[in-house]
């Protein structure tokens, strides 16, 4: 290893990819009640937890702050390791700021030391695959700084496009208006959503019914695949396998060796998106 990798529990990486990775707690309140996700996917009950949600719990989450950054860090650094942090959007969450304030801090105590924080533009797997390069090139003695530069220069690569069952779910976090889920609820109207280059959720497009919806986010990365000819792709789900499994079908036709990773969607984020939230993420040659 020659730099510490961190990632949170937004990252949505189940135990089989979490090798060389530290993963950072999520805080959130269930109907005011606290509760950390230590971001172990493994054991993360998914049917309940959407369940809860599709009852009407209230699931607020909470910004990792700079004091835990600094906490976390700071060991590390007095063992002269690197650190390099991929961190959530900043138009999804104030994490990322508090992160680099966290660095700025470090950089000036640890003059001799390199603190990096991987500015993902996504969340999920969007940051997962960034955070799994990153582990992979330091197992392979990559220097800290070389790392970051091309861990930076992948971002823009880093394909994240997904769809929702419910826009209310987002409309409850202010991310679209009130009108806007009311008219899609009643005329069946599934968005296509993404990360922009700006890393702001925007809409893509738009199609009537679940079924079109699916088949938008495969003709996405039909579009924007490399071409390379065994790609690594990611699918998370909230609490919808056979939404995921009739997706990672549509990949493998248009990509016979593609290694697909399907997983549930972690909670944090799952909170904003809802249950039957349908992601699928890649890497590709533009965003």
């Amino acid at each position: 290893m020659s730099f510490a990798v961190f990632a949170d529990g937004t990252a949505n990486l189940p135990g089989r990819l979490l090798e060389g990775i530290s993963l950072l707690p999520c805080d959130y309140t269930m109907d005011g009640v606290p509760g950390t996700y230590l971001g172990d996917l493994d054991a993360f009950d998914a049917h309940a937890y959407y369940d809860h949600l599709r009852i009407g719990r209230v699931i607020k989450t909470t910004l990792l702050n700079t004091e835990l950054f600094l906490a976390r860090f700071t060991p590390v650094l007095q063992q002269g390791i690197d650190v390099i942090y991929v961190s959530m959007s900043s138009g999804i969450s104030g994490t990322y700021n508090a992160a680099v304030a966290a660095a700025q801090e470090l950089m000036a105590k640890f003059s001799d030391r390199f603190v990096h924080i991987v500015y993902s533009l996504g969340c999920g797997f969007g940051s997962g695959m960034l955070a799994i390069q990153a582990a992979d090139l330091s197992s392979k003695g990559t220097d800290a700084r070389e790392a970051a530069a091309i861990l930076d220069a992948e971002v823009p690569h880093a394909c994240q496009y997904f769809t929702v069952d419910d826009l209310n779910y987002l409309k409850r976090t202010g991310r679209v208006s009130g009108f806007t889920a009311k008219i899609a609820t009643v005329l069946n109207i599934k968005p296509i959503l993404f990360g922009d280059s700006t890393g702001h959720i925007v809409s893509c497009g738009k199609t009537r019914g679940r079924k079109k919806a699916i088949e938008a986010l495969a003709q996405k990365y039909k579009e924007k695949r490399t071409g390379e000819k065994k790609p690594t792709v990611y699918i998370s789900h909230g609490d919808c396998l056979a939404d995921a499994e009739q997706l990672s079908g549509m990949i493998q036709r248009i990509t016979p060796d593609a290694s697909i990773n399907i997983c549930q969607h972690e909670p944090f984020s799952g909170a904003h998106v809802g249950p039957g939230m349908l992601g699928l993420f890649f890497r590709g040659r533009e965003r």
